[in-house]
């Protein structure tokens, strides 16, 4: 079994509804569940050994994607600026899930790569803190001092809405990720914030624009921890050759969505997608940018993914279907955890 560090989840967000509904969410992790993709039984059965949990604030009301029109085509309005005292407080209460995971035994807290091989060695899920939209980051960012010691090592400045740091890109298809301004001079703020904290900063819901403003301020490697390939599926989500040619340039990395609306050329929301899809992303992304710069970044809990793969526990189908491909061990072992390992090492000073 190829054990795997995936770039992106939204565990977090499932357990924190699971706890407004009154579930215990360290129970329903600890012990398994038929909701949503990710516990500690699926993921020891999958090979998932850890990954970046992310704190993300959800709509005020709910998200959904407009239905596409006669040819397949569909454009969904970015959702609202959120408030940041509501926002923060969702925030905490996602961390302090997180925490409550870690005294229960449930996972362990990684906040350097040393930390994350040793909980893989131990057989414990090596969660990493990331924050999808900062939404609950104050202007002169005490709050991201606060995180950090509770340790958040990952975020993104925007998930695809805009807030007081940049913009982010709608759900659309077709669509060039070139839909609107970048960051704003608190963003820039913030990523020099990261680059001297040692924190990874995600580029996945940016526009083009906040891609290439992020490219030029940070000194670190770029990293889009779970967009595929535009050329294949051009919804806007998705990075164009330039891009990957950036992430290439600058030795990050780009993490392989499992979201089928982003694997299909007909950026279809339908289960029903085959595990070829998955790995022609991959395919054109080594090809483009190099076997060290591809990994994993499934959207669990966040996204439909492939019916084949169906949650955490599955997670093998996609290992069996590289090598089918011709994909060697070595090669795999960088593409599902190395990658990830070697990046999140040079950001955090390891």
């Amino acid at each position: 079994m190829q054990l795997v560090f995936d770039g992106h989840n939204d565990v977090l967000l499932r357990l924190w509804r699971a706890h407004a509904a009154g579930i215990d969410p360290v129970r329903q992790f600890q012990g398994g569940t038929r909701e949503g993709h990710i516990d500690a039984l699926r993921a020891r059965a999958g090979g998932l050994a850890g990954g970046l949990c992310a704190i993300y604030i959800p709509s005020m009301v709910d998200f959904v994607l407009t239905e596409p029109d006669a040819k397949g085509h569909y454009n969904t309005p970015l959702d609202r600026q959120l408030e940041r005292a509501p926002s923060l407080d969702i925030a905490l209460q996602m961390a302090a899930i997180a925490l409550r995971l870690e005294r229960a035994g449930g996972w362990r807290l990684c906040r350097s790569v040393a930390e994350i091989r040793k909980a893989m060695e131990d057989g414990i899920f090596a969660a990493v803190l990331h924050m999808e939209g900062c939404e609950a980051i104050d202007a002169d960012l005490s709050a991201l001092e606060v995180f950090y010691k509770a340790g958040l090592r990952s975020l993104g400045p925007v998930w695809s809405r805009p807030n007081i740091f940049g913009h982010g890109v709608p759900f659309a298809y077709p669509m060039s990720p070139d839909t609107g301004p970048g960051l704003t001079p608190l963003g820039f703020e913030l990523v020099k914030a990261c680059d001297r904290m040692g924190i990874a900063i995600d580029l996945a819901h940016i526009t083009e624009k906040g891609f290439w403003d992020v490219a030029k301020t940070s000194e670190g490697p770029l990293i889009a921890s779970h967009s595929n390939v535009h050329a294949l599926t051009p919804v806007a989500r998705n990075l164009t050759d330039r891009q990957m040619d950036a992430i290439r340039e600058r030795k990050g990395l780009a993490g392989l969505n499992y979201a089928v609306t982003m694997l299909r050329s007909d950026a279809r929301d339908v289960a029903e997608t085959p595990l070829t899809d998955m790995v022609r992303h991959i395919d054109y992304m080594v090809e483009r940018m190099g076997i060290d710069c591809v990994a994993l970044g499934s959207d669990f809990d966040g996204a439909t993914v492939p019916a084949s793969i169906r949650d955490a526990s599955g997670n093998q189908r996609l290992i069996e279907a590289l090598k089918t491909a011709g994909y060697h061990d070595s090669e795999i072992a960088m593409i599902a955890r190395e990658n990830w390992l070697r990046v999140l090492g040079t950001i955090w000073h390891d």
